[in-house]
């Protein structure tokens, strides 16, 4: 499967071990020797435009993607006890 960066963009990211939304992918982080995705960057809880807020970008190896579908990425990763909850949906 080929993807552009600007579809993974809009692609929602969630936390298969706990059922979390991590938001969507801001960035990529490459090796470039290889021409490898090293990993997908998301900005982290409370971010604005990945620049306003006060928590660091959260960053998912690459082997921790577990699949990425038409509309999300599911990921495996273990969150730390002192990150903020879970997003929630909003009914509307």
């Amino acid at each position: 499967m080929v993807c552009r960066f600007s579809e993974l963009r809009c692609k929602e990211v969630i936390n298969t071990e706990d059922g979390c939304r991590l938001g969507f992918v801001e960035d990529l982080e490459l090796d470039t020797r290889d021409g490898r995705i090293l990993a997908l960057i998301v900005p982290g809880p409370g971010k604005v435009l990945g620049m306003f807020g006060k928590t660091d970008n959260i960053v998912i190896p690459w082997p921790c993607i577990k699949r990425i579908g038409e509309d999300i990425i599911l990921v495996d990763v273990e969150r730390e006890k002192n990150t903020e909850p879970c997003r929630k949906k909003r009914p509307f």
